[in-house]
Protein backbone atom coordinates (compact mmCIF):
# COMPACT_ATOMS: atom_id res chain seq x y z
CA UNK A 1 0.00 0.00 0.00
CA UNK A 2 2.71 2.29 1.17
CA UNK A 3 4.53 1.32 -2.19
CA UNK A 4 1.33 2.32 -4.29
CA UNK A 5 0.84 5.85 -2.32
CA UNK A 6 4.86 6.40 -3.21
CA UNK A 7 4.33 5.64 -7.18
CA UNK A 8 1.65 7.65 -7.44
CA UNK A 9 2.44 10.59 -5.95
CA UNK A 10 5.90 10.39 -8.13
CA UNK A 11 3.88 10.06 -10.92
CA UNK A 12 1.78 13.22 -10.10
CA UNK A 13 4.67 15.02 -9.84
CA UNK A 14 6.65 14.41 -12.89
CA UNK A 15 3.35 14.92 -14.50
CA UNK A 16 2.77 18.41 -13.10
CA UNK A 17 6.43 19.16 -13.82
CA UNK A 18 5.68 17.79 -17.42
CA UNK A 19 2.58 19.92 -17.88
CA UNK A 20 4.58 22.93 -16.34
CA UNK A 21 7.69 22.50 -18.91
CA UNK A 22 4.87 22.18 -21.69
CA UNK A 23 3.30 25.50 -20.80
CA UNK A 24 6.84 27.72 -20.39
CA UNK A 25 8.07 26.12 -23.53
CA UNK A 26 4.87 25.93 -26.18
CA UNK A 27 2.26 27.76 -24.50
CA UNK A 28 4.21 30.81 -23.37
CA UNK A 29 6.24 30.89 -26.60
CA UNK A 30 4.62 34.43 -28.07
CA UNK A 31 4.99 35.83 -24.84
CA UNK A 32 8.21 35.70 -24.47
CA UNK A 33 9.09 36.12 -27.82
CA UNK A 34 7.30 39.33 -27.35
CA UNK A 35 9.46 40.56 -24.43
CA UNK A 36 12.55 39.45 -26.84
CA UNK A 37 11.67 41.31 -29.41
CA UNK A 38 10.93 44.46 -27.24
CA UNK A 39 14.52 43.79 -25.80
CA UNK A 40 15.72 44.21 -29.68
CA UNK A 41 13.41 46.30 -31.26
CA UNK A 42 12.66 50.08 -30.46
CA UNK A 43 10.76 52.85 -32.04
CA UNK A 44 12.42 55.61 -32.46
CA UNK A 45 10.45 59.08 -33.28
CA UNK A 46 11.20 61.75 -35.49
CA UNK A 47 10.80 65.09 -34.65
CA UNK A 48 9.08 67.45 -37.53
CA UNK A 49 10.25 70.32 -38.91
CA UNK A 50 7.65 73.67 -37.75
CA UNK A 51 5.78 74.70 -40.69
CA UNK A 52 6.19 78.64 -42.31
CA UNK A 53 4.17 81.61 -42.02
CA UNK A 54 4.23 83.74 -45.25
CA UNK A 55 2.13 87.20 -45.75
CA UNK A 56 -0.21 86.69 -49.20
CA UNK A 57 3.20 87.97 -51.48
CA UNK A 58 4.65 84.97 -50.07
CA UNK A 59 6.81 87.17 -48.26
CA UNK A 60 8.47 85.08 -44.79
CA UNK A 61 6.70 86.13 -41.23
CA UNK A 62 8.03 83.20 -39.42
CA UNK A 63 10.75 80.39 -40.64
CA UNK A 64 12.92 78.25 -39.76
CA UNK A 65 16.58 79.35 -39.37
CA UNK A 66 19.23 76.73 -39.83
CA UNK A 67 21.71 76.01 -36.56
CA UNK A 68 23.14 73.21 -35.36
CA UNK A 69 22.89 72.02 -31.81
CA UNK A 70 26.05 70.05 -29.98
CA UNK A 71 25.88 66.41 -28.22
CA UNK A 72 27.92 65.14 -25.88
CA UNK A 73 28.32 61.54 -25.23
CA UNK A 74 26.26 59.69 -21.84
CA UNK A 75 27.75 58.37 -18.74
CA UNK A 76 31.44 60.25 -19.40
CA UNK A 77 32.48 60.79 -15.67
CA UNK A 78 32.78 63.60 -13.27
CA UNK A 79 35.24 62.07 -11.18
CA UNK A 80 37.97 61.17 -13.69
CA UNK A 81 37.55 64.69 -15.59
CA UNK A 82 36.50 62.92 -18.38
CA UNK A 83 33.12 65.51 -19.15
CA UNK A 84 35.43 68.34 -18.23
CA UNK A 85 37.71 66.91 -20.71
CA UNK A 86 35.33 67.07 -23.41
CA UNK A 87 33.48 69.89 -22.67
CA UNK A 88 36.73 71.98 -22.46
CA UNK A 89 37.23 71.30 -26.33
CA UNK A 90 33.49 72.10 -27.23
CA UNK A 91 34.69 75.85 -25.47
CA UNK A 92 38.05 76.37 -26.63
CA UNK A 93 36.27 75.59 -30.65
CA UNK A 94 33.19 77.73 -29.68
CA UNK A 95 34.69 80.17 -27.50
CA UNK A 96 31.17 82.14 -26.97
CA UNK A 97 30.65 79.29 -25.13
CA UNK A 98 29.97 79.25 -21.08
CA UNK A 99 31.63 75.95 -19.69
CA UNK A 100 29.55 76.46 -16.71
CA UNK A 101 26.59 76.40 -18.44
CA UNK A 102 26.93 73.35 -20.58
CA UNK A 103 28.24 71.35 -16.96
CA UNK A 104 25.33 72.14 -15.74
CA UNK A 105 22.91 71.15 -17.87
CA UNK A 106 24.89 68.19 -18.79
CA UNK A 107 24.84 66.81 -15.38
CA UNK A 108 20.84 67.35 -15.24
CA UNK A 109 20.35 65.41 -18.13
CA UNK A 110 23.03 62.38 -18.06
CA UNK A 111 21.32 59.06 -16.41
CA UNK A 112 22.38 55.34 -15.66
CA UNK A 113 19.49 54.61 -18.25
CA UNK A 114 20.04 57.10 -20.89
CA UNK A 115 22.31 55.83 -23.43
CA UNK A 116 21.95 59.15 -26.09
CA UNK A 117 24.29 61.64 -26.56
CA UNK A 118 22.91 64.59 -24.65
CA UNK A 119 22.01 68.13 -25.78
CA UNK A 120 24.49 70.51 -24.37
CA UNK A 121 23.32 73.12 -26.51
CA UNK A 122 20.01 73.82 -28.54
CA UNK A 123 21.08 75.98 -30.96
CA UNK A 124 24.45 77.37 -32.46
CA UNK A 125 24.35 79.69 -36.09
CA UNK A 126 25.06 77.78 -39.54
CA UNK A 127 27.58 80.27 -39.63
CA UNK A 128 29.67 79.70 -36.91
CA UNK A 129 29.14 75.80 -36.87
CA UNK A 130 30.30 75.28 -40.31
CA UNK A 131 34.18 76.29 -39.58
CA UNK A 132 34.75 73.43 -36.88
CA UNK A 133 31.47 71.15 -38.20
CA UNK A 134 34.31 68.46 -39.64
CA UNK A 135 37.17 68.92 -36.48
CA UNK A 136 34.40 68.57 -34.07
CA UNK A 137 32.54 65.00 -35.75
CA UNK A 138 35.94 63.49 -35.36
CA UNK A 139 35.50 63.43 -31.80
CA UNK A 140 33.65 60.14 -30.96
CA UNK A 141 31.96 61.90 -27.19
CA UNK A 142 30.70 65.14 -29.30
CA UNK A 143 28.21 65.36 -31.91
CA UNK A 144 26.59 68.54 -34.02
CA UNK A 145 23.67 67.77 -35.61
CA UNK A 146 21.31 70.09 -37.90
CA UNK A 147 18.76 71.83 -35.42
CA UNK A 148 16.27 74.38 -36.75
CA UNK A 149 15.21 77.33 -34.81
CA UNK A 150 12.09 79.87 -35.16
CA UNK A 151 13.22 83.17 -36.79
CA UNK A 152 11.03 86.50 -37.65
CA UNK A 153 13.02 88.02 -40.18
CA UNK A 154 10.49 91.10 -39.51
CA UNK A 155 11.33 91.40 -35.78
CA UNK A 156 8.00 92.93 -34.21
CA UNK A 157 6.66 93.54 -37.09
CA UNK A 158 2.74 92.23 -37.03
CA UNK A 159 4.22 90.46 -33.70
CA UNK A 160 1.02 90.40 -31.68
CA UNK A 161 -0.72 88.75 -34.69
CA UNK A 162 1.87 86.36 -35.98
CA UNK A 163 2.89 85.31 -32.13
CA UNK A 164 5.71 83.39 -30.84
CA UNK A 165 7.05 79.92 -30.68
CA UNK A 166 9.07 79.30 -27.35
CA UNK A 167 10.19 76.57 -24.93
CA UNK A 168 7.68 73.97 -24.28
CA UNK A 169 6.54 73.84 -20.46
CA UNK A 170 5.35 70.78 -18.37
CA UNK A 171 1.90 71.60 -19.00
CA UNK A 172 2.86 71.78 -22.99
CA UNK A 173 4.15 68.56 -22.81
CA UNK A 174 1.70 66.88 -21.33
CA UNK A 175 -1.14 67.88 -23.41
CA UNK A 176 0.63 68.08 -26.83
CA UNK A 177 3.17 65.09 -26.85
CA UNK A 178 4.74 66.43 -30.14
CA UNK A 179 5.39 69.13 -28.28
CA UNK A 180 7.79 67.05 -25.75
CA UNK A 181 9.66 65.72 -28.89
CA UNK A 182 10.26 69.16 -30.37
CA UNK A 183 10.73 70.69 -27.45
CA UNK A 184 8.88 74.15 -28.25
CA UNK A 185 5.18 75.30 -29.16
CA UNK A 186 3.70 77.98 -30.31
CA UNK A 187 2.44 80.39 -27.38
CA UNK A 188 0.25 83.37 -28.80
CA UNK A 189 -1.13 84.42 -32.26
CA UNK A 190 -1.41 82.85 -35.27
CA UNK A 191 1.30 80.29 -33.86
CA UNK A 192 -0.73 79.56 -31.18
CA UNK A 193 -4.37 79.18 -32.58
CA UNK A 194 -2.80 76.94 -35.77
CA UNK A 195 0.40 75.43 -33.92
CA UNK A 196 -0.87 71.65 -34.35
CA UNK A 197 -1.03 71.63 -38.18
CA UNK A 198 2.10 73.99 -37.80
CA UNK A 199 4.22 71.75 -36.11
CA UNK A 200 3.36 68.51 -38.07
CA UNK A 201 3.49 64.82 -37.55
CA UNK A 202 6.32 63.07 -36.18
CA UNK A 203 8.02 60.20 -38.10
CA UNK A 204 9.24 56.88 -36.82
CA UNK A 205 12.38 54.81 -36.89
CA UNK A 206 12.09 50.98 -36.14
CA UNK A 207 15.15 49.82 -35.30
CA UNK A 208 17.27 46.97 -33.59
CA UNK A 209 19.63 47.71 -30.40
CA UNK A 210 22.00 45.36 -28.57
CA UNK A 211 21.82 44.39 -25.14
CA UNK A 212 23.47 47.34 -24.40
CA UNK A 213 20.77 49.90 -26.57
CA UNK A 214 23.26 50.35 -29.21
CA UNK A 215 21.51 50.67 -32.50
CA UNK A 216 22.49 47.31 -35.25
CA UNK A 217 20.15 48.11 -37.76
CA UNK A 218 17.18 50.17 -38.92
CA UNK A 219 14.45 48.10 -40.18
CA UNK A 220 11.56 50.40 -41.43
CA UNK A 221 11.29 54.50 -41.60
CA UNK A 222 8.63 56.80 -41.47
CA UNK A 223 9.15 60.44 -42.25
CA UNK A 224 7.74 63.30 -40.57
CA UNK A 225 4.94 65.33 -41.91
CA UNK A 226 6.45 69.01 -41.57
CA UNK A 227 6.93 71.87 -43.55
CA UNK A 228 3.28 72.78 -43.10
CA UNK A 229 3.04 76.17 -44.92
CA UNK A 230 0.08 78.89 -43.77
CA UNK A 231 -0.22 81.97 -46.28
CA UNK A 232 -1.84 85.18 -44.14
CA UNK A 233 -3.76 87.35 -46.02
CA UNK A 234 -1.59 90.00 -44.29
CA UNK A 235 0.06 92.61 -46.46
CA UNK A 236 3.25 93.17 -45.14
CA UNK A 237 4.16 96.43 -46.82
CA UNK A 238 0.71 97.95 -45.41
CA UNK A 239 1.78 96.39 -41.46
CA UNK A 240 5.32 98.56 -42.41
CA UNK A 241 3.01 101.29 -43.41
CA UNK A 242 0.79 101.40 -40.30
CA UNK A 243 3.83 100.57 -37.99
CA UNK A 244 5.33 103.93 -39.36
CA UNK A 245 2.02 105.76 -38.64
CA UNK A 246 1.91 104.65 -35.66
CA UNK A 247 5.81 105.57 -33.98
CA UNK A 248 5.13 106.55 -30.66
CA UNK A 249 1.55 106.09 -30.53
CA UNK A 250 -0.21 103.39 -28.25
CA UNK A 251 -3.16 101.81 -29.98
CA UNK A 252 -4.93 99.16 -32.73
CA UNK A 253 -5.56 99.12 -36.15
CA UNK A 254 -7.66 96.27 -38.36
CA UNK A 255 -7.98 96.45 -42.28
CA UNK A 256 -10.63 94.30 -43.50
CA UNK A 257 -12.22 93.31 -46.63
CA UNK A 258 -15.92 93.18 -46.13
CA UNK A 259 -16.05 89.29 -46.53
CA UNK A 260 -13.65 89.30 -43.25
CA UNK A 261 -10.20 88.95 -44.37
CA UNK A 262 -7.78 90.70 -42.77
CA UNK A 263 -5.33 92.57 -44.75
CA UNK A 264 -3.44 94.28 -41.94
CA UNK A 265 -3.69 94.67 -38.11
CA UNK A 266 -1.96 95.81 -35.41
CA UNK A 267 -1.11 96.26 -31.50
CA UNK A 268 1.00 99.06 -30.44
CA UNK A 269 3.43 99.35 -29.20
CA UNK A 270 5.46 96.07 -30.43
CA UNK A 271 7.75 93.81 -29.42
CA UNK A 272 10.86 91.81 -31.15
CA UNK A 273 9.24 88.01 -31.17
CA UNK A 274 13.17 86.67 -31.43
CA UNK A 275 13.39 87.68 -27.98
CA UNK A 276 10.95 84.44 -26.49
CA UNK A 277 12.36 81.89 -28.75
CA UNK A 278 15.53 81.12 -26.59
CA UNK A 279 13.94 82.35 -23.78
CA UNK A 280 13.91 85.69 -22.41
CA UNK A 281 15.89 87.98 -19.68
CA UNK A 282 13.46 88.35 -16.54
CA UNK A 283 14.62 92.30 -16.36
CA UNK A 284 13.32 92.22 -20.58
CA UNK A 285 10.23 90.37 -19.21
CA UNK A 286 9.37 92.64 -16.53
CA UNK A 287 10.04 95.60 -18.54
CA UNK A 288 7.58 94.44 -20.50
CA UNK A 289 4.97 93.38 -18.15
CA UNK A 290 5.51 96.83 -16.56
CA UNK A 291 5.63 99.52 -19.65
CA UNK A 292 1.91 101.72 -19.37
CA UNK A 293 1.54 101.27 -22.84
CA UNK A 294 1.17 97.63 -22.96
CA UNK A 295 2.91 96.28 -25.44
CA UNK A 296 2.76 92.44 -24.05
CA UNK A 297 -1.13 92.93 -24.41
CA UNK A 298 -2.52 91.99 -27.83
CA UNK A 299 -4.96 95.02 -28.21
CA UNK A 300 -6.83 94.04 -31.23
CA UNK A 301 -8.80 91.64 -29.64
CA UNK A 302 -7.53 91.13 -25.55
CA UNK A 303 -7.75 95.32 -25.67
CA UNK A 304 -11.00 96.25 -23.50
CA UNK A 305 -11.62 99.69 -24.57
CA UNK A 306 -15.11 102.12 -23.85
CA UNK A 307 -16.36 102.43 -27.52
CA UNK A 308 -17.30 105.87 -27.19
CA UNK A 309 -19.23 107.49 -30.06
CA UNK A 310 -18.59 104.47 -32.05
CA UNK A 311 -21.64 102.62 -31.33
CA UNK A 312 -24.12 105.60 -32.11
CA UNK A 313 -24.54 104.23 -36.00
CA UNK A 314 -25.81 101.17 -34.61
CA UNK A 315 -27.54 102.16 -31.74
CA UNK A 316 -29.15 105.06 -34.18
CA UNK A 317 -30.49 102.07 -36.04
CA UNK A 318 -31.85 100.82 -33.29
CA UNK A 319 -33.75 103.76 -32.36
CA UNK A 320 -35.24 103.89 -35.85
CA UNK A 321 -36.16 100.94 -36.32
CA UNK A 322 -38.12 100.51 -32.53
CA UNK A 323 -41.08 101.43 -32.43
CA UNK A 324 -40.93 104.37 -29.86
CA UNK A 325 -39.14 106.60 -32.32
CA UNK A 326 -38.38 107.42 -36.20
CA UNK A 327 -35.53 108.72 -38.15
CA UNK A 328 -37.36 112.04 -38.18
CA UNK A 329 -37.80 112.35 -34.17
CA UNK A 330 -35.53 115.56 -32.97
CA UNK A 331 -34.58 116.30 -29.86
CA UNK A 332 -33.19 119.47 -28.96
CA UNK A 333 -29.95 119.94 -27.69
CA UNK A 334 -28.79 122.80 -25.56
CA UNK A 335 -25.36 121.24 -24.63
CA UNK A 336 -26.64 119.56 -20.98
CA UNK A 337 -29.42 117.78 -19.78
CA UNK A 338 -30.00 117.06 -16.07
CA UNK A 339 -32.14 113.64 -14.96
CA UNK A 340 -33.53 112.73 -11.58
CA UNK A 341 -34.07 114.67 -8.08
CA UNK A 342 -30.74 115.73 -8.06
CA UNK A 343 -30.68 117.47 -11.35
CA UNK A 344 -27.90 115.12 -12.43
CA UNK A 345 -26.12 117.04 -14.94
CA UNK A 346 -25.11 114.90 -18.83
CA UNK A 347 -23.63 117.44 -21.43
CA UNK A 348 -23.14 117.29 -24.78
CA UNK A 349 -19.26 117.33 -25.95
CA UNK A 350 -20.42 120.61 -27.78
CA UNK A 351 -21.06 123.16 -24.92
CA UNK A 352 -23.36 125.26 -26.79
CA UNK A 353 -25.38 122.41 -27.81
CA UNK A 354 -26.44 121.07 -31.42
CA UNK A 355 -30.23 122.71 -31.19
CA UNK A 356 -32.88 120.57 -33.15
CA UNK A 357 -30.99 117.06 -33.99
CA UNK A 358 -32.50 114.10 -35.75
CA UNK A 359 -30.92 110.91 -36.36
CA UNK A 360 -28.58 111.94 -39.23
CA UNK A 361 -27.42 115.09 -37.64
CA UNK A 362 -27.13 113.26 -34.44
CA UNK A 363 -24.48 110.41 -35.97
CA UNK A 364 -22.65 113.39 -38.37
CA UNK A 365 -21.96 115.91 -35.13
CA UNK A 366 -22.01 113.25 -33.03
CA UNK A 367 -24.55 114.82 -30.52
CA UNK A 368 -24.78 112.84 -27.19
CA UNK A 369 -27.96 114.47 -26.18
CA UNK A 370 -29.63 112.74 -29.21
CA UNK A 371 -28.50 109.60 -27.68
CA UNK A 372 -28.93 110.52 -24.12
CA UNK A 373 -32.79 111.43 -25.08
CA UNK A 374 -33.35 108.32 -27.20
CA UNK A 375 -32.00 105.91 -24.45
CA UNK A 376 -35.24 107.05 -22.26
CA UNK A 377 -37.31 106.33 -24.91
CA UNK A 378 -36.02 102.89 -25.86
CA UNK A 379 -34.81 101.87 -22.69
CA UNK A 380 -31.41 99.76 -22.13
CA UNK A 381 -33.24 96.06 -22.20
CA UNK A 382 -33.75 97.18 -26.38
CA UNK A 383 -30.35 99.07 -26.43
CA UNK A 384 -28.73 96.11 -25.32
CA UNK A 385 -30.58 93.43 -27.27
CA UNK A 386 -30.05 95.22 -30.42
CA UNK A 387 -26.41 95.95 -30.12
CA UNK A 388 -25.57 92.52 -28.96
CA UNK A 389 -27.36 90.90 -31.85
CA UNK A 390 -24.74 93.56 -34.22
CA UNK A 391 -22.36 91.72 -32.53
CA UNK A 392 -21.07 93.76 -29.80
CA UNK A 393 -20.77 91.92 -26.09
CA UNK A 394 -19.37 88.43 -27.88
CA UNK A 395 -16.51 87.27 -29.78
CA UNK A 396 -15.88 87.91 -33.29
CA UNK A 397 -14.62 84.30 -34.24
CA UNK A 398 -11.48 85.62 -35.47
CA UNK A 399 -8.39 83.33 -35.36
CA UNK A 400 -6.47 84.30 -32.62
CA UNK A 401 -6.00 82.47 -29.49
CA UNK A 402 -8.10 84.30 -26.39
CA UNK A 403 -10.33 86.64 -28.03
CA UNK A 404 -12.17 88.49 -25.48
CA UNK A 405 -15.95 89.10 -24.92
CA UNK A 406 -16.32 92.59 -24.32
CA UNK A 407 -19.46 93.94 -22.13
CA UNK A 408 -22.57 95.43 -23.57
CA UNK A 409 -24.17 96.25 -20.14
CA UNK A 410 -27.75 95.97 -19.07
CA UNK A 411 -29.83 94.97 -15.36
CA UNK A 412 -29.14 91.65 -15.84
CA UNK A 413 -25.68 92.05 -16.33
CA UNK A 414 -24.92 94.40 -13.64
CA UNK A 415 -27.00 92.41 -10.87
CA UNK A 416 -25.33 89.48 -12.08
CA UNK A 417 -21.86 90.53 -11.63
CA UNK A 418 -22.40 93.18 -8.96
CA UNK A 419 -25.53 92.39 -7.27
CA UNK A 420 -26.64 95.67 -7.78
CA UNK A 421 -29.65 97.29 -9.31
CA UNK A 422 -29.32 99.71 -12.61
CA UNK A 423 -29.61 103.27 -12.76
CA UNK A 424 -31.11 105.15 -15.46
CA UNK A 425 -28.04 107.53 -15.29
CA UNK A 426 -26.22 103.95 -16.38
CA UNK A 427 -28.97 103.84 -19.26
CA UNK A 428 -27.58 107.34 -20.73
CA UNK A 429 -23.97 106.56 -20.25
CA UNK A 430 -24.18 103.65 -21.91
CA UNK A 431 -26.11 105.45 -24.71
CA UNK A 432 -23.25 107.08 -25.34
CA UNK A 433 -20.46 104.23 -25.26
CA UNK A 434 -19.05 105.12 -21.31
CA UNK A 435 -20.08 103.43 -18.45
CA UNK A 436 -19.74 99.81 -18.26
CA UNK A 437 -19.80 99.50 -22.18
CA UNK A 438 -16.20 97.50 -23.25
CA UNK A 439 -15.31 96.54 -26.80
CA UNK A 440 -12.33 95.39 -28.66
CA UNK A 441 -11.18 96.76 -31.92
CA UNK A 442 -11.99 94.05 -34.03
CA UNK A 443 -15.58 94.14 -32.74
CA UNK A 444 -15.56 97.67 -33.51
CA UNK A 445 -14.49 96.35 -37.06
CA UNK A 446 -16.94 93.85 -37.55
CA UNK A 447 -19.68 96.28 -36.40
CA UNK A 448 -18.58 98.51 -38.76
CA UNK A 449 -18.87 95.92 -41.74
CA UNK A 450 -22.35 95.14 -40.48
CA UNK A 451 -22.86 98.78 -41.31
CA UNK A 452 -21.55 99.12 -44.43
CA UNK A 453 -23.00 95.90 -45.97
CA UNK A 454 -25.23 94.77 -43.18
CA UNK A 455 -24.24 91.27 -43.08
CA UNK A 456 -21.92 90.41 -39.77
CA UNK A 457 -18.65 88.96 -41.77
CA UNK A 458 -16.65 86.26 -39.57
CA UNK A 459 -12.69 87.97 -39.24
CA UNK A 460 -10.07 86.18 -40.20
CA UNK A 461 -6.36 85.94 -41.14
CA UNK A 462 -5.73 82.82 -42.52
CA UNK A 463 -5.71 83.14 -46.53
CA UNK A 464 -4.06 79.38 -47.18
CA UNK A 465 -3.90 76.93 -45.05
CA UNK A 466 -1.80 74.23 -46.69
CA UNK A 467 -3.52 73.38 -49.33
CA UNK A 468 -7.22 74.35 -48.09
CA UNK A 469 -8.49 78.29 -48.93
CA UNK A 470 -10.64 79.99 -46.37
CA UNK A 471 -14.46 80.55 -46.89
CA UNK A 472 -15.76 83.28 -45.82
CA UNK A 473 -18.68 83.40 -43.50
CA UNK A 474 -21.64 85.93 -43.21
CA UNK A 475 -24.70 86.11 -40.35
CA UNK A 476 -27.62 87.88 -41.01
CA UNK A 477 -28.71 89.64 -38.20
CA UNK A 478 -31.44 92.73 -39.42
CA UNK A 479 -34.81 93.01 -39.85
CA UNK A 480 -36.57 93.49 -42.55
CA UNK A 481 -37.31 97.22 -40.84
CA UNK A 482 -33.59 97.75 -40.02
CA UNK A 483 -32.52 97.00 -43.43
CA UNK A 484 -34.99 99.49 -44.61
CA UNK A 485 -32.88 102.05 -42.11
CA UNK A 486 -29.54 101.11 -42.70
CA UNK A 487 -29.09 103.26 -45.92
CA UNK A 488 -30.25 106.81 -43.34
CA UNK A 489 -26.91 104.84 -40.79
CA UNK A 490 -24.89 105.07 -44.03
CA UNK A 491 -25.76 108.35 -45.25
CA UNK A 492 -24.80 109.70 -42.11
CA UNK A 493 -21.56 107.86 -41.89
CA UNK A 494 -20.76 109.49 -45.29
CA UNK A 495 -21.40 112.86 -43.57
CA UNK A 496 -19.45 112.38 -40.55
CA UNK A 497 -16.68 111.87 -43.55
CA UNK A 498 -17.83 114.68 -45.58
CA UNK A 499 -20.60 116.89 -44.92
CA UNK A 500 -18.93 120.83 -43.38
CA UNK A 501 -20.00 120.11 -40.51
CA UNK A 502 -18.85 116.20 -39.59
CA UNK A 503 -16.81 115.39 -37.13
CA UNK A 504 -13.95 113.84 -39.40
CA UNK A 505 -14.22 116.02 -42.33
CA UNK A 506 -11.52 118.32 -41.99
CA UNK A 507 -9.31 115.84 -41.00
CA UNK A 508 -9.20 113.30 -44.42
CA UNK A 509 -7.06 113.80 -47.45
CA UNK A 510 -7.87 110.25 -48.49
CA UNK A 511 -8.51 109.99 -52.33
CA UNK A 512 -11.29 107.38 -51.63
CA UNK A 513 -14.86 108.74 -50.99
CA UNK A 514 -15.28 107.01 -47.26
CA UNK A 515 -17.59 106.92 -44.93
CA UNK A 516 -16.84 106.20 -41.49
CA UNK A 517 -18.17 107.52 -37.47
CA UNK A 518 -15.09 109.15 -35.05
CA UNK A 519 -15.43 108.10 -31.01
CA UNK A 520 -13.69 110.15 -28.00
CA UNK A 521 -14.06 107.45 -25.28
CA UNK A 522 -13.09 109.04 -21.55
CA UNK A 523 -11.01 107.38 -19.52
CA UNK A 524 -11.81 109.54 -16.25
CA UNK A 525 -14.87 110.89 -15.31
CA UNK A 526 -15.69 114.39 -14.89
CA UNK A 527 -16.96 116.01 -12.29
CA UNK A 528 -20.77 117.47 -11.58
CA UNK A 529 -18.86 120.92 -10.30
CA UNK A 530 -16.86 121.00 -13.25
CA UNK A 531 -18.46 124.23 -15.28
CA UNK A 532 -15.79 123.92 -18.16
CA UNK A 533 -14.45 121.38 -19.43
CA UNK A 534 -10.43 121.53 -20.40
CA UNK A 535 -9.61 120.51 -24.02
CA UNK A 536 -8.34 117.08 -24.66
CA UNK A 537 -4.78 118.33 -25.11
CA UNK A 538 -4.98 120.55 -21.98
CA UNK A 539 -5.10 117.25 -19.75
CA UNK A 540 -1.99 115.18 -18.98
CA UNK A 541 -1.50 112.36 -21.26
CA UNK A 542 -2.90 109.55 -19.23
CA UNK A 543 -6.24 111.69 -18.77
CA UNK A 544 -6.85 111.92 -22.61
CA UNK A 545 -9.51 110.24 -23.57
CA UNK A 546 -8.70 107.73 -26.63
CA UNK A 547 -9.55 108.16 -29.70
CA UNK A 548 -11.33 105.89 -32.16
CA UNK A 549 -12.20 105.99 -36.06
CA UNK A 550 -13.96 103.46 -38.16
CA UNK A 551 -14.50 103.61 -41.66
CA UNK A 552 -15.34 101.76 -44.85
CA UNK A 553 -14.70 103.05 -47.89
CA UNK A 554 -15.73 103.52 -51.18
CA UNK A 555 -19.05 104.80 -49.93
CA UNK A 556 -20.81 103.74 -52.79
CA UNK A 557 -19.27 100.17 -53.12
CA UNK A 558 -17.77 98.78 -49.90
CA UNK A 559 -15.14 96.96 -50.05
CA UNK A 560 -13.15 97.46 -46.73
CA UNK A 561 -13.21 97.96 -43.35
CA UNK A 562 -10.24 100.58 -41.60
CA UNK A 563 -10.67 100.67 -38.26
CA UNK A 564 -8.08 102.90 -36.08
CA UNK A 565 -7.89 103.28 -32.01
CA UNK A 566 -5.25 105.82 -30.69
CA UNK A 567 -4.51 105.34 -27.32
CA UNK A 568 -5.07 108.83 -25.10
CA UNK A 569 -4.86 110.25 -28.34
CA UNK A 570 -8.14 112.84 -27.85
CA UNK A 571 -10.43 113.76 -30.83
CA UNK A 572 -11.41 110.60 -33.08
CA UNK A 573 -11.29 112.72 -35.82
CA UNK A 574 -7.94 114.86 -35.28
CA UNK A 575 -5.78 112.30 -33.61
CA UNK A 576 -7.08 108.83 -36.46
CA UNK A 577 -8.10 110.75 -39.62
CA UNK A 578 -4.93 110.87 -41.17
CA UNK A 579 -3.69 107.50 -40.49
CA UNK A 580 -7.25 106.42 -42.03
CA UNK A 581 -6.03 108.60 -45.40
CA UNK A 582 -2.73 106.70 -45.95
CA UNK A 583 -3.95 103.43 -45.35
CA UNK A 584 -7.17 103.81 -47.93
CA UNK A 585 -4.40 105.69 -50.25
CA UNK A 586 -2.32 102.45 -50.27
CA UNK A 587 -5.23 100.55 -50.83
CA UNK A 588 -6.33 102.30 -54.06
CA UNK A 589 -2.31 103.00 -55.25
CA UNK A 590 -1.98 98.94 -54.57
CA UNK A 591 -5.19 98.29 -56.50
CA UNK A 592 -7.01 96.19 -53.55
CA UNK A 593 -9.95 99.32 -53.86
CA UNK A 594 -11.10 99.00 -57.36
CA UNK A 595 -13.02 102.62 -58.13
Amino acid sequence: MRIKFVLIVFVLVWISLLVRIYYISIQSNNYYESLASRNTIKFEYIPPIRGEILDRNKQPLAINKLGFKVQVAPHLSRKNGDLDVELHKIVSTLNFLDINKLRKVYIKKDSYYNHHFIDVVDFISYEDAIPVYSKMNLNENIKLLPSPKRYYPNKKLAAHIIGYVAKANKKDMKTNPIAKLTGSTGKSGIEKYYNDFLQGQPGEREIKVSAYNEEMQELSHKAPTEHQQIILALDLRLQQLIEELFKDKAGAVVVMDIHGEILAAGSYPEYDLNTFVSGISVPRWQELINDLDKPFTNKVVNGLYPPGSTIKTGLGLAYASSTKMSPWTKFDCQGSMTLGKNHRKFRCWKHAGHKQTDLIKAIRQSCDIYFYKGSLRVGIAEMSKQLTRFGLGKKTGVDLPNEYFGTVPNREWKMNKYGKPWYIGETLNSAIGQGYFLTTPMQIAQFTSLMATGKISKPHFVKNIGEKFFVPEYTEVLNEKQKKRLPLIQRAMWEVCNHPKGTATHYLNSKVKIAGKTGTAQVIGISQKTKKRLKEHELAYVKRSHAWFTTYGPYKDPQYIVTVLVEHGGHGGQAAGPMVSKIYNFLLEHKYIKK
